[in-house]
């Protein structure tokens, strides 16, 4: 690395660090002033409120850091322009890559650093904001509850185990006491018909054992040919030993898949993987969309490069304006491509990778113009 490499990395490093700090700062107060109230409310004290807010900061990177290289690259490249040190490197007869070479190979780092974080410290970051976050409000709604199953309730959970022919009803699931209550679950065959159903007041999941056990309810047998009943059997307390769907991965339905971490996404997707579900397209689509981002800030790199060291007679607020624009069509070519996924139209990985591709094919064109 030459002085020509230090002193590009150098300046722009410098703004990145800045705007790094001031973004985050941003994130973190809008964070403080969306959640404050609700901690309050829930008799949080002021070392769980810093904890939260600290697992809180890494789960917001992955979505910044590709801003962050932008407003930064465009900053500190246009600086260097202004000041006509560009020109005066090409005019030395340097061309615009041996000059931004340096920004590449960091552009490079960035996208291992990216990795990293969707893959290990983001999804932390989720999971453990979020138990927090539920393990406060439980423990304010078990203050004020009579009992605890009334506490962290989660109203009508369904789950169809396809793989095992199983479909679950549950009317009320307490992630507070780790109980189900009015289960409901019909075992069916390979053409889908009802052969038998279980039924139970109460049912919990013992982590011992790994599967479930039903308290007070019956087992009904049905005629496959006349749907009518054959046999009924009542019990007190029934250990379901091949029952082994983890209520965990049945409640995690209810979470919209953007608000899902990349290990979550990754064990649907892996239990679903064998069955042609439908609503496993988004997760999917989420997923692929993860590991695409990874990418993200050498498309970054690559679109604002060209505006950010446009011709010395050109306004620079032009050349912004048109290197956020592409930015913006980045998102639109996402919510575009996720649509077409989810409707079908698409394969969940090519969805989810048109738009970096797209994003690619403009930036490398960009800069082929460049003289």
């Amino acid at each position: 690395m030459n002085t020509i490499d230090r002193h590009i990395l150098r300046e722009w490093l410098t703004i990145f660090a800045l705007v790094l700090a001031a973004t985050v700062g941003l994130l973190l107060i809008q964070a403080m002033y969306s959640d404050f109230r609700d901690l309050q409310n829930m008799g949080a004290g002021l070392g769980d409120m810093a904890y939260y807010f600290i697992i809180t900061i890494p789960s917001f990177l992955s979505f910044v850091l590709p801003v962050i290289v932008l407003v930064s690259l465009l900053y500190a490249l246009g600086q260097l322009h202004r000041s006509n040190e560009i020109t005066a490197m090409r005019a030395a007869g340097l061309g615009i890559f041996r000059i931004t070479r340096a920004i590449w190979l960091a552009g490079l780092v960035l996208c291992g650093v990216m990795w990293g974080l969707n893959a290990s410290v983001v999804p932390w970051s989720v999971e453990a904001s979020r138990s927090l976050l539920e393990q406060m409000g439980f423990k304010h709604e078990a203050a004020q509850a009579q009992e605890a199953s009334a506490v962290g309730v989660t109203r009508t959970v369904t789950f169809d185990n396809q793989q095992a022919g199983r479909l679950w009803f549950i009317n009320r699931y307490s992630r507070f006491a780790q109980r189900a209550y009015g289960v409901s679950v019909s075992e069916l065959t390979l053409k889908r018909q009802e052969k038998i159903r279980f039924y139970a007041e109460e049912a919990r999941y013992d982590q011992e054992r790994g599967c479930w056990v039903f308290l007070r309810g019956r087992e009904t047998w049905f005629d496959l040919e006349t749907g009518h009943e054959t046999r009924v059997v009542n019990f007190d307390e029934r250990v379901m030993s091949y029952y082994t769907e983890d209520p965990a991965l049945m409640l995690v339905f209810d979470v919209k898949p953007n608000d899902l971490s990349f290990f979550e996404l990754r064990r649907i997707i892996e239990y679903f993987q064998s069955d042609d579900n439908p609503k496993l397209t988004i997760y999917l689509i989420r997923y692929y969309e993860v590991l695409a981002s990874t990418l993200g800030p050498l498309i970054v790199i690559a679109i604002a490069i060209p505006f950010a060291v446009s011709g010395v007679r050109v306004n620079p607020a032009v050349g912004v304006s048109k290197s956020l624009g592409l930015f913006l069509l980045y998102f639109v070519l996402m919510k575009f491509a996720t649509a077409l996924g989810v409707r079908g139209t698409l394969d969940p990985l090519v969805a989810a990778c048109v738009p970096s591709a797209a994003m690619i094919l403009i930036g490398a064109w960009f800069f082929a113009r460049m003289r």
